[in-house]
């Protein structure tokens, strides 16, 4: 009978489980100790166990009834937002007609078609006084040389390359600019801001108000939107080859006015369309508030000088929180280019 419960295996067996049980014991302490592998696994129960949606399920019933309560009241607020725009952009509209007899003003000194009186040109800096003594004593020792000069001198008409120096001076704007892009843009003469009509509904894609889009009309060959590429073909039966010419889109700021194109029906844009929108109406609604209400100022670079300013303020900026218990306080914290280069359509802005 011994014989038989030998040959059977089973003390064999269990002496072999046991050292398979010690062998897999030490291999997950080699494991366990590896920071890595430690590192990876708490990170996948923090995605796990830390999600918003994760942490209200486990909420009870009645703070989840209490949650819900206030996205009733964030509807209701939502509604309130809605009408307050509204109303902002009736106000907009009503001083935007105040606003344009002065951009026109200022087109016709930047063409050149009207020259500003002596009244109009008149600046009174901060150091007037100084700088009248320094140009004073300057004039007394040059104005022969001046003189000279003047008469050599051709005068330019209006101020050149007006927009197209604020291109350059705004990084947001010159980081778009192709070195193609820059002789049409020399040739900018005006950007406006136009509103739509009262009434007419502000025209929006996936509930973000859509930028400036309109058709463009490139002259022949003058489209530096798209580039044209030699590829070379070769027949699979005659073994010939020949060469076709294609075109392909380009890098241009002009981009900025090609419509987006729906992926489908009823559905929803792309993650590249998404993030191209939200840019395109980052730099909108840059020309609309800042741009052109500002022109001159970042033409010289004043303005440019206050945005910055302001931003070195704001990373100092500390604000006080409530804390939980009485007492307790945390510190935390429409684009027209001259018709010689292209002629764009009239674009609209909201």
């Amino acid at each position: 009978m011994a014989e038989n419960s030998l040959s059977d295996g089973s003390p064999a067996d269990s002496v072999e489980a046991a050292k398979n049980a010690s062998s897999t014991e030490k291999l997950t302490d080699q494991v366990m100790q590896n920071p890595q592998v430690l590192a990876a696994l708490q990170e996948r129960l923090d995605n796990v166990s830390h999600t918003p949606s994760s942490y209200i399920e486990t909420l009870p019933k009645a703070v989840k009834r209490r949650i819900n309560a206030l996205k009733q009241l964030q509807v209701r607020c939502a509604h309130i937002e809605a009408k307050f725009y509204e109303e902002v952009h009736d106000l907009e509209r009503k001083y935007a007609a105040l606003y344009q007899p002065l951009f026109d003003k200022r087109r016709e000194f930047i063409t050149g078609d009207v020259e500003p009186t002596d009244a109009e040109s008149a600046w009174h800096s901060e150091n007037e006084e100084e700088d009248k003594l320094a140009g004073d004593m300057k004039n007394k020792v040059v104005i022969a040389e001046k003189e000279a000069a003047t008469a050599e001198e051709l005068t330019p008409k209006g101020i050149p390359e007006f927009w197209f120096t604020i291109f350059r001076n705004v990084d947001m704007l010159s980081e778009l600019v192709q070195e193609y892009d820059e002789p049409i843009l020399k040739h900018l003469q005006d950007i406006k801001v136009k509103f739509s009509d009262p009434g007419q509904p502000m025209v929006s894609t996936d509930q973000m108000p859509c930028p400036c889009r309109c058709t463009i009309d490139w002259k022949k060959g003058k489209n530096v939107t798209v580039k044209t590429i030699k590829k070379k073909q070769k027949h699979k039966g005659r073994g010939t080859v020949r060469t076709i010419t294609k075109q392909v889109p380009n890098e241009s700021f002009f981009n900025f006015f090609s419509p987006l194109k729906a992926s489908g029906d009823g559905e929803s844009l792309d993650e590249d369309s998404e993030f191209t929108l939200a840019s395109d109406f980052e730099i909108g609604h840059f020309f609309r508030e800042r741009i052109v209400p500002r022109a001159v100022l970042y033409f010289t670079g004043e303005a440019i000088e206050d945005d910055d300013n302001f931003e070195e303020g704001e990373e100092g900026e500390e604000e006080e929180l409530e804390g939980d218990e009485e007492g307790e306080e945390e510190d935390d914290a429409e684009v027209n280019p001259k018709k010689e280069p292209s002629q764009p359509a009239e674009c609209k802005q909201q």
